[in-house]
Formats: C-alpha cells, structure tokens, sequence
C-alpha cells in the first residue's frame, strides 16, 4: 500500500493532469487468477466515416473515449476484488478477469469474442467434433452493454455454452432460450420498461400518442412490443415510425423530417421514444434546428442517461422528458475506489510494478486496450460514478462467482471439487440461480432475466445539462408523484393527448375511422348502463333489473302488482263496505218481513238468495288485491262469477213470472207461474249455476290463468299478473250471467203495469241496464287500461254491478218496507183483489172477440 504523503501527491497529480505523467490504468484491465472472466465494455467509440468506408476485414480506430465503460470495467474489477478477499464464496480460489473494449461496434466486439474462446495462454480455436472437453481462455463473459451487441456474441457463445451475463441488453428477444441458450442478465428485458411506459400513459389519460423506434433491432422490437401492449390498454398511436441511425444520407434525414412534420401537425402531444443513442441524437437535432413545438418524451434506458443527447446544445426547448431507469443497490464505495484507482494509476512507481508483473501476449492483436483510459482526470468520469448500470456490472460478477460456487460445492473450509470446471458445466448452474449482490436477493427466471424495480425519472434542467429527478417508481405496479413533475407548458399543467375528449358518465364511444380513440359520445338509453370507461357499447340490464338513460349501473327491479294500500284498492274498499252494507242491510229486512206481500212479490227466500249471492260477489272483490298467487288466480273468475249467476238467475225467475202474468193468457199464467215458484224455481235456479260451474271448470281447465312477471311492463317495476290466455274462453265465462241478464231484459222491458198494482218489471229492467252499462263499459276499459290496474277495474265492474242491481230493485222495495209500510198489501204487489181479476178477465174477453 503506498503511504498517505504518496497517494495524497498521487490525487494531486490526478487532479491537475497537465503537470503529471499518463496514467497506467489501461494496463489495469487484466489480472491472473484461477478462473478466468472476460470482460467486454465500450471504453471507446469509433469514428462513424471509418465504420462506413470499411472495405477489408480490418478492425477499425477507436478514437472516442467512453468514461461510462470504463466505470463499468472499474465495478466489474472491483467486484472480482471482494470476492477475492472473502472467505465464503470461492475460499482458495482467486477469479481473475480479461477486460477488452467493443467500440460499441459489432465488428470490434468480434475479435476479444474470439480470444475468450482461444485455449488458455493461446490465441488459437481448433475445430473439433465434440467440445465437451474443450477449456476456453475464460470461464464466462461479462457483458455487452447493447442489445445490438449482444445479438452477435449472444449467438456466438451459445453454440460453445459458454455462460454470458450482460449488465444492459435488455432486447426481449435475448430471452429466447432456443436460439440464446447461454445468454443471462442482470437487467429486465424491455417488455418491463415498455410495461411501465404503457401504464405511465394509461395514468396520465394519454391515449393519442406517437411512437418512434430506431431502425434497428432496438428500436423495431420495441415498438412491437409497445404496439400490442398500447392496443390492450386502450392506447392509440397516432403515428409509427423508425428514425434512421445517423450514417445515413440526405433521403434517410428526410424520413426523420417526415415523421417529426407528421407529429408536429396533429394533436399529439406525447412521443414515445424507443431508440438507441445515435437516432434519439439525429432526431433531437433536427428538432431543435426546425423549432418544433415542444412535446412529453417518454425515453427509453438507452437514451435516457446518455450524455450524447443530454448534452445537445438547446435540448431544453423539446419539452418533458419522462423515462425509467433500473433501480439497484448503491454502491457506495465504488466513488472511493474509482478515486483511490486512478491516484494508484498516477503513480510511476505502481505502474511500474504492474507492468512487470502481467505480460500481456494478445496486444499484438487487438492493441492496447484503452490508451485514451491513461489521459483522463477525475473530473472526466466524476458524472457517472453513479451510474444506474454500474450495479448491473457488479451483480453480474457476483451471479458468476455464485454459480461457481454451487458448481464446485464449496463451503466455509473450501471448495471439494478439484477438477476444472468447464463452461458448459457453469451454465448448468446458473439457470434459476439466486445469488446475492450489494444487499441484493436477485434471481434469474426461466429466460435468463432478473426482476428489479424501475425508477421514473424526470429531466430537470438547472444548467446546460438537466438533473435526473425520481418522481414515480415501477414495481409491477405503477407509482407517481404528480406534483414533483414539472411539465413544459406555461401554466404547468399536465398536457392533454387525446383525440376525443372523455365521455361523461353513461356515455359510450362509437369510434369514427380506424383508431379507437377517435369517437362520438352516444347516450345509454334506460334500461341499458355504461359498465367501463372504454366501452364501445351499451350493456343491457338484466330482466330483473332496470336503469335510467345515462346511468352507469343497473338497479333491482320491485315486484309491482295492485296492493292493498293504493289509494284505488281503498277506494274501491270503501265502496266494497258500501255494497256489502246495503246487502247485508236488505237482507236483514228481507228475513224480517220475510211473510210480507212486498218480499213475497220479490220472490221470498230466493230474493233472500238472490241477495246473499250479491254479498258473495261483494266479498269475491278481496281476491284481487294482493300478491298473485295460482290459487288466487284460478278462483277469482268462479268465486265472482257463480254468485252473480245465482243472483241473476233469482231475478230471471222474476221477469218470467211478470212476463207470464202480463203477456199470456189467464189460463197459461196460472199454470206456468206454479212452475215458476218453490221446489221448480230452485231447480232453475240450479241449473243455471251449473251450467255456469261447468263453463268456468272448462275455462280452469283448457286455459287457466297464470301468475306471470312482465319485466318490460314497467320501466322501474317487475309486473306480477294474472295472465288470462284466452280471451274469448273468458267471454264464455260470462255467457251465463249475460244471457240471464238479456231475458230478464226481454221480459220485463215492453211489460206494462197494471194501474194501482206495484212496477216490479220497471225495476228489473232498469237492474238489467245497470249490468249491461257495466259490463259493457268493463271490456274497452279493461283492453286499454294498463295491465296493472286490471284487478282494480274487475273489482270496480263486480262493485257497480251489484249496487246497480241494488239500487235499481232491492233499494226501492226497503225503502218501501220502511218508509211505506200501508203500501205492503197483497193487492198493491201480488194483485189478489176484486179489481185484479175483472180486469183480467175484461182483457181475455177483449183478447177473445180478437180472435173471432
């Protein structure tokens, strides 16, 4: 170790290189150990041109410097550092590393590529048939740090099994495990942060956006994948395109401006941008220089941190930048060690020691590794020391060394296995390996991958380049902190990126051309609800349910039938007690002067019948209020029509009677009117209730009435009826009853009185009328009136036509019984008098000389 007066004249030096001597740190970048790990970093950049004019297979000048490879390269080193000094992962063993630049070219990551795979202390690959015993230069690779890179050596080390981690492809395509069999990382595949991107949008009510992607492998999976997923969350995109990497000509800078003019000219007001460094660099470029207005960039990690673009003179003026970046542990002491690192690297008498002690064979060939890594201070790295993918180096080298571990079975004491571990054997431990790494559980799955959290990051611009703000997190779920985001607008307010504004509630798109978020709002009519925000439809309540116009849910239906506290059903209760009053009040004078000519002229115990069948009609009416139930249903029309049949067949007996004593002759009268009164009269009586029982058992039968629920009836309600299934089987139930009606009618309506002798046909005619107004006026009334009223207007026919047959022939004979009682002589009603006779007599003889 070198003093603190040494290496505090070493960080002086460092500091103020131009009175120093170069660093030595690129001689750095490879140590001996037991195993071997590779390394591959993009410690430079190459010059665009040569990349372009290369016509031979010559490794092109990488002239560029790269200070976040080389910090990468620094974590790998001092990760395989505390693995060497502890004692629980490898005791014994001592890992050693090989680290090489890539350029970021394809073409310059070959060729270290090719020396991995060289036998140890040798720069040759020999072509067997079987490479099961085959012993690499190293156990396995470290890195790349691109997608595009590691498309090609991902392929390469696959067919020899050799286990490769990288610490920054994230391309979802690397996690086929047919075609990249050996290829791990310590980063989530793109699909997460295009997750993440899709759900930030979703959140923010961005549904009309534009996707770009560079023309690349990057940029083309990216946006298939942010495609499907934008099309699942309702998210449209407005325009597509893919940005032209930046070694093209003047006709690919016009597609850039194309797609940039077409964003530019719509309402979108929010890009997603999944593009390598270089394009999101030309795009941004021709942006600034055009003065398009500013939009919300949502970046992807490859542009997100890059100082390339960060840097871009007037990068402030594009608008919000949002983007997620990988969540790992903080290394902490990765600052001290870069610092102690390069004041050891600017001391001669350390990089003299170093040199002597590796010999490096291969810099015939690939050069020296990183001559520009030997002329930077500090304050040329000082802005990555904390660097996102830092942490994803270090966990690589620690996902190796557990790997190891668990392959040689070592413990506290040691590791048992002796033998050489080979990279196919490796790799059989590092599929679903978990290992530990900076307090870390990580955990490869099935395709290689890690899950860690993700970030958000806002760009805040406090200087020429903007500061990285967290403001949200991503852990399968989506997290903001919506105050802490400064947009771009001038109010601050978040910018809207819709084509068509939300419709309000109980509202339904209907989509106008081919993207979804450009619609109409169309109103949900009753009886059908807006279920979600994007729906393209009404749904339908059920049956059972019902619902306003514009509603956003359906409500339960109530059962609706005529219940017993309406005002209607107790009005009509009202008139029920009125009814059954008078019934019951006639009856009771009926009984009491049951030996009266008056009752004996109305017909004596069979107006006493006639009456108490009119109760029963009466108390028939309490069937229809209430809850339908079958029984209630089949009884009603019986229990309603078989009393009113025995009432009117009372008061047929009547008319005939009136009619034979008025119209035929003498000698006929006294014979039928016999027939017409006790034990025959009964029998009629009889009859006609059975001919009534037996149409109503035939109605019960062949067409009964049921109890059925309308649930369209009503807009709120679930109408609950007795339905009658034949209409014309239900006149036939009432044919008895009218025909009894229409003779009384017949009988008594041309029958003139006999002067001094009681009017008994004019009431029953006026009785008879009553029941055909009634009836009559029942059937329209019944046919248009709404179906839950029904029960109330059956009730209200039966009510009127008993008290019109109670008014117009039982009412005026009580008034008669008590307010007339010298008129209740036999003459007066039954006709027994002197003068009777004589002129019935008179009217024979008269009938008699008519015939002569």
């Amino acid at each position: 170790m070198l003093g603190p007066a040494v290496l505090g004249l070493s960080l002086w030096a460092l500091l103020h290189p131009g009175t120093g001597a170069p660093l030595c740190l690129s001689q750095q970048l490879r140590m001996k150990g037991d195993y071997m790990l590779g390394g591959l970093f993009p410690l430079g950049e190459a010059e665009e041109a040569g990349i372009r004019s290369r016509t031979r297979p010559s490794s092109p000048v990488c002239t560029r410097f790269s200070s976040n490879g080389l910090l990468w390269a620094l974590a790998m080193k001092m990760a395989v550092e505390e693995i060497n000094n502890k004692s629980d992962l490898l005791p014994g063993l001592r890992l050693g590393y090989d680290l090489f630049d890539t350029c970021s070219e394809p073409v310059v990551a070959m060729k270290p590529s090719l020396m991995f795979l060289a036998r140890a202390d040798s720069r040759d690959i020999a072509a067997y048939c079987n490479y099961t015993q085959y012993q690499p230069r190293v156990l396995a690779v470290i890195g790349p740090h691109s997608s595009e890179l590691a498309l090609v050596t991902g392929k390469f080390f696959s067919f020899f099994l050799m286990p490769q981690v990288s610490y920054g492809a994230s391309m979802e395509l690397l996690s086929a495990r047919e075609t990249f069999p050996s290829f791990f990382r310590t980063v989530p595949s793109d699909r997460v942060q295009l997750t993440a991107a899709a759900e930030l949008l979703q959140q923010f009510g961005w549904n009309w956006v534009a996707a770009l992607g560079s023309d690349d492998e990057y940029g083309r999976q990216g946006l298939s994948i942010f495609s499907a997923l934008a099309a699942a969350r309702g998210i449209c995109i407005a325009h597509e395109g893919l940005v032209p990497l930046p070694r093209a000509d003047d006709l690919r800078l016009g597609k850039v401006q194309d797609v940039l003019h077409q964003v530019n000219q719509s309402n979108v007001q929010v890009v997603l941008l999944f593009a390598s460094v270089h394009a999101a660099h030309a795009l941004f470029n021709y942006s600034i220089s055009s003065r398009l207005s500013p939009k919300v960039w949502v970046a992807s990690e490859a542009w997100l941190t890059s100082d390339l673009v960060m840097g871009l003179p007037g990068m402030a003026q594009v608008g919000t930048v949002l983007g997620f970046l990988q969540r790992g542990a903080q290394l902490h002491e990765f600052s001290q060690y870069v610092k102690t690192h390069l004041a050891l690297a600017a001391d001669p008498a350390f990089c003299a020691t170093l040199g002597k002690r590796e010999q490096v064979l291969e810099e015939d060939v690939v050069g020296q590794r990183c001559p520009q890594c030997d002329c930077i201070t500090l304050q040329n790295v000082s802005a990555g020391l904390n660097h996102h993918q830092t942490f994803s180096v270090y966990a690589a080298v620690y996902s190796v060394a557990q790997a190891l571990h668990n392959t040689l079975q070592c413990n506290a004491s040691g590791c048992p296995t002796q033998d050489p571990v080979k990279p196919w054997q490796l790799l059989e431990n590092m599929y679903n390996l978990t290992f530990h790494a900076g307090g870390l559980t990580l955990r490869f799955n099935s395709s290689g991958n890690v899950d860690m959290e993700y970030d958000l990051k806002l760009w805040v611009w406090q200087g020429s380049v903007p500061k990285l703000h967290n403001v949200g997190r991503f852990n399968g779920s989506l997290w903001t902190e919506h105050l802490k985001i400064r947009w771009h607008t001038l109010d601050n307010q978040k910018p809207v990126s819709q084509c068509s504004q939300q419709c309000q509630e109980g509202q339904v798109r209907r989509v106008k051309g081919f993207h979804s978020c450009c619609y109409d709002c169309v109103d949900c009519k009753a009886g059908s609800y807006r279920h979600s925000p994007d729906d393209l439809a009404c749904t339908f309540c059920r049956q059972d349910e019902w619902s306003p116009e514009r509603s956003t849910r359906c409500f339960r239906r109530r059962y609706r039938f005529l219940a017993w506290g309406e005002p209607a059903v107790l009005l009509l209760l009202l008139l029920l007690s009125l009814a059954l009053g008078l019934v019951l009040a006639a009856l009771g004078l009926f009984i009491r002067h049951r030996d009266s000519p008056l009752v004996q002229a109305s017909g004596g115990p069979l107006a006493c019948f006639g009456l108490v069948c009119l109760g029963l009609v009466c108390l028939s009416v309490l069937l229809f209020p209430g809850q339908p139930s079958p029984a209630r249903c089949l009884a009603q029309q019986p229990l309603s029509h078989l009393p009113l049949t025995g009432c009117l067949s009372t008061l047929f007996l009547q008319a005939a009677e009136i009619f034979v004593e008025s119209e035929l002759p003498l000698s006929w009268a006294d014979r039928l009117s016999g027939c017409l009164r006790g034990p025959w009269a009964w029998l009629v009586v009889l009859l006609a209730m059975l001919v009534e029982a037996a149409l109503c058992t035939w109605y019960l039968v062949a067409f009964p009435p049921e109890v059925v629920t309308d649930w369209r009836m009503l807009p709120k309600e679930a109408l609950v009826h007795c339905r009658t299934r034949s209409w014309v089987s239900f006149g036939l139930a009432h044919a008895t009853n009218a025909t009894l009606a229409f003779l009384c009618f017949l009988g008594t309506f041309l029958v003139q009185s006999q002067p001094g002798r009681y009017n008994r046909a004019r009431g029953l005619t006026f009785a008879m009328l009553a029941y055909f107004i009634t009836w009559v006026s029942f059937v329209p009334l019944l046919a248009n009136v709404q179906v839950v009223l029904r029960p109330a207007v059956h009730m209200g026919a039966l009510l009127l036509c008993v008290l019109g047959i109670l008014a117009a022939f039982h009412l005026p004979r009580c008034y008669l019984l008590m307010q007339q009682p010298g008129l209740n002589t036999p003459e007066f009603f039954l006709g027994g008098g002197p003068g009777d006779a004589q002129g019935r007599n008179d009217g024979d003889t008269g009938n008699q000389g008519k015939h002569e």
